[in-house]
C-alpha cells in the first residue's frame, strides 16, 4: 500500500526597521513591529487559520485516517504569540488529535548547520524545547531550513539522537534513482532519509492555478490517480508546502481547500493511506544508500545553497554575524540572545540574493527593499550596532580561547558557592527540625534500697547522713565583740619606713 505523508511548513521572520548609519550606537530596536504584526494578522487570516480548520476537518471527516506533520519555526510561534494566540490555539487543537506530528528543526529558520556546527545545535535544541513546551510533544524527525542537506550535516542530525530526516530529492543527487523511496545518509548510516516529491509538491504549490498548464483544472481524483499510477515499488510519496500557499498565494476562491478535503475520500479508493514520517520511518526498510557531498535545498532552480551564498554580500553578511557566536553563546544577556536569534533568519540574507530571470523574481517578490544592495546595506547597519553591543560585553582584545578559560572559572567558582549554599541550607534545616523534636525523657534513679552504689551505700542512707539546708540566707560568721577588738586611732596611715 502506498503511503502519502504531508509535511506543511510554517515560518516567519522578524523583519528589520530601516536602519540608517546614525543609529550605530543610538538605537538598539532593529526590528519593524508595525510590518511583522500586519505581515502575520494577514497571512493568519487568509492562510493559516483556514488551513489548519481544513485539517482538522479531514482528520475528523475521515476518523483519523488522515495524518499530515507540521514544521514551524521558533520565530513564527513568537508572533503567533504575541500578534494572533488564535493560531496557537489551533496548533494545540491539531496536537491534541495525535495526527498531526511536529518536526525538529532551528528555531529561527537560520543557516547555522552551513556556518556553525555548535550554534547550529544550539538552535535545534532551543526549537524542540519550544515545541514541547507548547504542544507537549517530542519532535523525531528532522527537517533543516528549505531542507538543507548534506553528508556532514547528516552526521551532526545523527549525532543529536535524530533516526529520520527530511530532505529534497534533486535531480543531481538522484540520478535515475526515484524520490519514492526510504534512503540511508551514506555518512550516517543510522539516519533514514525521506525524500520529497518535488512534481508533485510543485503541482499543487505552483500549478493549481496555472490556466495555461496542460493538466489544468488539477483535481483530486486526478492527483490521486497520478499517485496510484507510480510503479509497486514505490511505496512512500513525500510532499514538503509551505502552510501559506494555501488561502494567500492560492486564495479561498481557487477551490484549493476544497481540493485538499476532497483527497482523502479518492485516496481511500485507490488504496492508498496518510501517514506520518515517523510510521514511514517504522515500517518501510531503506532500499540504497545516498551520498550528498555538496549542501542541497528546497530552493531555486539548482537546488543547492546559492539562494543565501551566492554572492560576496551575504557571505561577507554571514562572516560578520558569525564570527561573535560563541561569545554571545557565552552571555546571559536576554535581548542579546534574542536579537542573535532574529538575525540569523535565513530571509535576511535571501532578500540580498543578485540572480538573475526566474529565481531573481522569486527573490525579489518576496523582498521588503528596492534591491538587493539596500537589503545588504540596512541589515550591516543593523549588525555594526549588534556587534558593538557584544564587544561591550567581550571585548575583542580577548580571544576565545582566554574568554573561554575566564568564564569557566568564574562558572566552577559559582558552581562550588552554590554546593556550599545548598549543604548551609541543609544543616541549617537539620538544626532546625532537632529544635522543634521534644527532649526524650530521663529515666529516674531506682530508688531500691537493696540497690548499692559500687563501694558505697545505699542512696537513701546518704541522703540521710547528709545535714538537710534550711531555706534563707547563709549563717553569720561569728564575729569577736567589739571591746575585744583593738581600736584604730583616726588619722593618717603611718609613713612606711625607710632604711
Amino acid at each position: 500500500m502506498k503511503s502519502v505523508c504531508f509535511y506543511f511548513n510554517i515560518h516567519q521572520p522578524f523583519r528589520l526597521n530601516r536602519y540608517r548609519f546614525f543609529d550605530i550606537g543610538n538605537n538598539h530596536y532593529y526590528f519593524d513591529d508595525f510590518s511583522n504584526d500586519e505581515i502575520i494578522t494577514r497571512l493568519a487570516e487568509n492562510s493559516y487559520i483556514p488551513m489548519m480548520d481544513t485539517l482538522l476537518e479531514m482528520i475528523k471527516a475521515s476518523e483519523g485516517k488522515f495524518r499530515c506533520a507540521i514544521s514551524i519555526s521558533g520565530t513564527a510561534i513568537e508572533q503567533f504569540q504575541q500578534y494572533v494566540p488564535e493560531v496557537m490555539d489551533r496548533l494545540r487543537q491539531l496536537a491534541a488529535t495525535g495526527r498531526v506530528e511536529f518536526l525538529s528543526g532551528t528555531y529561527s529558520h537560520s543557516l547555522a548547520s552551513l556556518e556553525d556546527v555548535e550554534e547550529f545545535m544550539r538552535e535545534v535544541k532551543s526549537h524542540d524545547d519550544l515545541i514541547e513546551r507548547e504542544f507537549n510533544l517530542k519532535t523525531g524527525t528532522f527537517a533543516n531550513t528549505e531542507l538543507i542537506y548534506d553528508d556532514d550535516i547528516a552526521n551532526v542530525i545523527a549525532s543529536m539522537g535524530f533516526k529520520s530526516c527530511l530532505t529534497v530529492g534533486a535531480k543531481h543527487v538522484l540520478g535515475w534513482k526515484s524520490p519514492n523511496y526510504v534512503y540511508k545518509s551514506i555518512s550516517a548510516p543510522d539516519l533514514k532519509l525521506l525524500l520529497n516529491n518535488d512534481k508533485l509538491s510543485t503541482d499543487i504549490a505552483e500549478n493549481f492555478n496555472r490556466q495555461d498548464w496542460d493538466e489544468y483544472p488539477l483535481t483530486a481524483d486526478k492527483y490521486m490517480d497520478w499517485i496510484a499510477a507510480l510503479p509497486e515499488g514505490e511505496k512512500v510519496v513525500n510532499l514538503f508546502l509551505s502552510m501559506d500557499v494555501f488561502g494567500s498565494f492560492l486564495p479561498a476562491s481557487t477551490g484549493i481547500f476544497h481540493f485538499l478535503k476532497a483527497l482523502p475520500r479518492f485516496a481511500e479508493e485507490r488504496g492508498i493511506e496518510f501517514a506520518m514520517p515517523s510510521e514511514v520511518v517504522a515500517h518501510t526498510e531503506a532500499v540504497d544508500f545516498l551520498s550528498v557531498p555538496y549542501p542541497i535545498s528546497d530552493v531555486d532552480e539548482a537546488r543547492d545553497v546559492s539562494a543565501w551564498k551566492g554572492n560576496e554580500l551575504q557571505n561577507e553578511a554571514l562572516d560578520k554575524l558569525y564570527s561573535v557566536a560563541e561569545r554571545v553563546a557565552l552571555c546571559d544577556d536576554r535581548r542579546l540572545k534574542k536579537d542573535w536569534q532574529y538575525l540569523q533568519s535565513s530571509d535576511h540574507f535571501y532578500y540580498m540574493s543578485t540572480k538573475n530571470m526566474a529565481d531573481g523574481a522569486s527573490h525579489a517578490s518576496f523582498s521588503p527593499y528596492d534591491s538587493p544592495f539596500a537589503a545588504f546595506t540596512n541589515y550591516m547597519n543593523v549588525l555594526a550596532d549588534f556587534l558593538v553591543r557584544v564587544q561591550e560585553q567581550y571585548p575583542e582584545s580577548i580571544d576565545n580561547e582566554e574568554l573561554n578559560s575566564l568564564l569557566l572559572t568564574i562558572r566552577n567558582q559559582a558552581s562550588e558557592i552554590n554546593s556550599l549554599k545548598k549543604e548551609l541550607k541543609s544543616l541549617r534545616t537539620n538544626i532546625a527540625e532537632a529544635e522543634k523534636e521534644p527532649a526524650l525523657p530521663v529515666p529516674a534513679p531506682e530508688s531500691t534500697p537493696e540497690k548499692k552504689l559500687r563501694g558505697c551505700k545505699s542512696t537513701e542512707t546518704i541522703n540521710d547522713e547528709q545535714p538537710k539546708k534550711r531555706p534563707g540566707r547563709k549563717p553569720a560568721v561569728n564575729k569577736e565583740p567589739d571591746e575585744n577588738r583593738p581600736k584604730k586611732k583616726p588619722g593618717r596611715k603611718p609613713k612606711a619606713k625607710t632604711v
